[in-house]
């Protein structure tokens, strides 16, 4: 997502905040209605984004945290012709209950990737939020990969290569992606231990490659039906270079690129991060009874 998406966006999801006064702890609150939030996040019907809403509940129960803290159901009049009104449902939420909700959205809607990081956030700079949003992009990509590689390793252990094969395999994309640097050359290179994937610590560019090499090498697999370690090793190889072919008419080698923060780092942060947000997320001022 470029910086001017980033901020189009910012720019309508500020647009939604509401100040509330909370006069028994005598501050004023930022709140969110579902309704607005709605619209914004890609959703054109009331019904499936409830789906979201509810799921985000159960994840705030699953938490042990106080649903009324965060969700209030609330209802609203809205104008209709000749100036009749109508009565609606609708949810007053804190930027809690809206990360909440954002996590359980459709995460194929690009709305839904930034309302992730806007709502963890305390500060609104457009600055913060892309660097967070390309941090996701990089999670997202090394799970693709894995997905990618696990699929591959199925394909082709049902025709007949087992798990060295497999290695083997692999490590021969990797000496054809990197221009006939191996597996183990680029973790020196890297300074990555011996112990560890090497696609921990690529960048996003060279992650997306194996990537896209590797479902390359799965749709081929399967539609050529191709079986035995020598041809699918062939087969992968070729997909690697076409790959660093394409790569390199743009200037790029995935070899010279620097390497970047090692991803079980990222996930463990990611994960401090996310506890801190409820803690930091103003609640709900209490219903007056009566």
């Amino acid at each position: 997502m470029d910086k001017l998406r980033i901020t189009q966006l910012m720019s309508s999801f500020d647009e939604m905040v509401h100040n509330i006064n909370d006069n028994e702890n005598r501050q004023s609150l930022e709140i969110w209605f579902a309704r607005e939030l709605m619209s914004v996040l890609g959703y054109a019907r009331w019904e499936n984004f409830q789906v979201a809403i509810l799921r985000a509940v159960e994840s705030c129960k699953t938490q042990k945290i106080n649903v009324d803290d965060h969700f209030r159901e609330v209802t609203k009049m809205i104008p209709l012709a000749k100036g009749a009104k109508r009565e609606i449902n609708d949810y007053m939420l804190t930027r809690y209950a809206c990360y909440l909700i954002a996590q359980n959205g459709d995460p194929k809607k690009e709305e839904i990737a930034f309302a992730q990081s806007y709502f963890a956030l305390q500060t609104r700079k457009v600055e913060l939020i892309e660097e967070r949003l390309n941090l996701f992009a990089r999670l997202e990509t090394r799970e693709k990969l894995k997905a990618a590689e696990k699929q591959l390793s199925q394909n082709i252990y049902e025709r007949g290569v087992d798990d060295k094969g497999f290695g083997r395999i692999r490590s021969q994309g990797d000496t054809a992606l990197f221009g006939g640097h191996t597996t183990e050359d680029m973790k020196k290179r890297l300074g990555v231990k011996s112990s560890r994937p090497l696609a921990d610590f690529l960048p996003t560019l060279t992650i997306a490659a194996k990537n896209l090499a590797t479902e390359m090498t799965n749709y081929n697999v399967e539609t050529k039906d191709l079986y035995g370690e020598m041809p699918i090793t062939n087969e992968h190889v070729q997909n690697n270079k076409s790959v660093r072919d394409m790569l390199g008419k743009r200037g790029i080698k995935p070899e010279a690129l620097p390497p970047s923060e090692d991803i079980k780092k990222l996930e463990r942060r990611i994960a401090s991060e996310e506890k801190k947000i409820e803690q930091h997320s103003h609640k709900l001022p209490k219903k007056k009874k009566g």
